[in-house]
């Protein structure tokens, strides 16, 4: 009589979710904008910062014309929520063309790949605008995510912002090595429409 042996089962491949969608901000998301910034700084930031950081921190966008101004200089994308709201979850800018001013992302909405979506479409932006280097001061929040995605830190600085203290970090991105590809072998930009 043969013996046999039970044959474990072999996991399943889990389903890819798509990648998240984007699209270029415009100057009338500014109110949905400041939701998602004091929402990413609320939701994320204790731990990392004192109650008055996050305070000032998080009202600095609706206070200021910091925002209004950069998105009107600046150049942005949107990751989008759910049809048919699409409510914008996360979003990043470059102003100048050359620095990451804004990266921000609602805390029911990160660690799903929109922030790194956003970095890396519009990295792929300011190559083919022919930026060699980007830059930008990192948070505490954004700091290990700019690691990971390849930025390298230049100095570590002490700032007075919406009139108290915070400590941040210069970061470079160098962009002259070949076109990064995702995964799937397009273009991380072909999630913008």
């Amino acid at each position: 009589m043969a013996e046999t042996t039970a044959v474990p089962p072999q996991p399943q491949p889990q389903p890819q979710e798509p990648p998240p969608r984007l699209r270029p901000l415009r100057r009338d998301d500014w109110a949905e904008l400041v939701e998602v910034y004091r929402d990413a700084v609320r939701s994320q930031a204790s731990g990392l910062y004192s109650r008055e950081q996050i305070e000032a921190w998080a009202e600095h966008a609706g206070r200021s014309g910091d925002l209004a101004a950069a998105l009107a200089r600046g150049q942005g994308l949107g990751s989008l929520g759910a049809p048919p709201a699409e409510p914008i979850e996360a979003f990043a800018l470059l102003d100048p063309a050359d620095r990451l001013s804004l990266l921000y992302c609602r805390g029911r909405s990160c660690r799903q790949g929109r922030a790194r979506a956003l970095l890396q479409a519009l990295e792929l932006t300011a190559r083919r605008g022919g930026i060699r280097r980007l830059r930008t001061e990192a948070s505490q929040l954004s700091r290990p995510l700019l690691e990971r995605c390849g930025w390298q830190l230049e100095a570590e600085e002490e700032v007075l912002f919406a009139g108290v203290r915070f400590r941040r970090w210069r970061m470079i991105k160098p962009l002259d090595g070949p076109e990064p590809w995702s995964e799937d072998g397009r273009s991380p930009a072909a999630a913008v429409p």
